[in-house]
């Protein structure tokens, strides 16, 4: 189990994380199917194969490893996605200390500085139906128990991200392509909470071991 949130644990999050979102590349499709355009999957395929293919050229900080994966979501992943997931990685990496590891305390801030930058981007609240609703409850998990150290407060962080995904079934969207749907979005797992919230697993599965 990881106590530091270094290079090498950075690496191997994008690495689990591009492994999952491959594995369940076909399954976002069909999430974002239902209330979206369809390719919500692919693109996060290719996005995180992309963040995979820069990471030997990083360095010695968690900070250039996943600044340089928002690069790479922006400049491969199209549609929103890009610029979202893009955007939460960049200002995260910005967050953390500019050499060596962060620790649990500092991760968690860091996360939050991340959903920051994603809401402000987007302009989406929690309740909207949109990848917020997992990472608002995943970055105030992590904080409130990053005392407990970094494998526990990753899980978590997870464990949150996974109910807040789910609490979007019932909710009609207000931003977004789903939006256009209105009372027809209501019933369907917004795809990318569901992502989010595989994007913290990821780290709930490298810290943890």
């Amino acid at each position: 189990m990881a106590d530091e949130f270094d290079a090498g644990i950075a690496r191997e999050w994008v690495r689990v994380i591009a492994v999952r979102v491959s594995e369940q590349a076909t399954y976002l499709g069909e999430l974002d199917g239902a209330i979206g355009d369809g390719d919500h999957g692919g693109n996060l395929d290719r996005g995180f194969a992309a963040a995979v293919g820069k990471l030997d050229r990083t360095t010695d900080s968690a900070r250039e490893v996943l600044t340089a994966t928002g690069g790479a979501l922006i400049s491969a992943v199209g549609g929103a996605s890009g610029p979202l997931y893009g955007t939460y990685f960049r200002k995260l990496a910005r967050a953390l200390p500019e050499h060596g590891g962060a620790s649990a305390a500092e991760l968690g801030a860091a996360l939050q500085v991340g959903v920051d930058g994603v809401r402000a981007l987007g302009g989406a609240a929690e309740g909207d139906k949109t990848m917020v609703d997992a990472l608002v409850p995943a970055a105030a998990a992590f904080a409130e128990t990053a005392t407990d150290g970094l494998p526990a407060a990753a899980v978590a962080a997870a464990e949150a991200a996974r109910r807040g995904a789910d609490a979007t079934v019932p909710l009609r969207a207000r931003k977004g392509r789903a939006s256009y749907l209105g009372e027809r979005s209501e019933g369907h797992l917004d795809p990318g909470a569901a992502s989010s919230a595989l994007v913290l697993a990821a780290l709930a599965e490298v810290v943890g071991g």
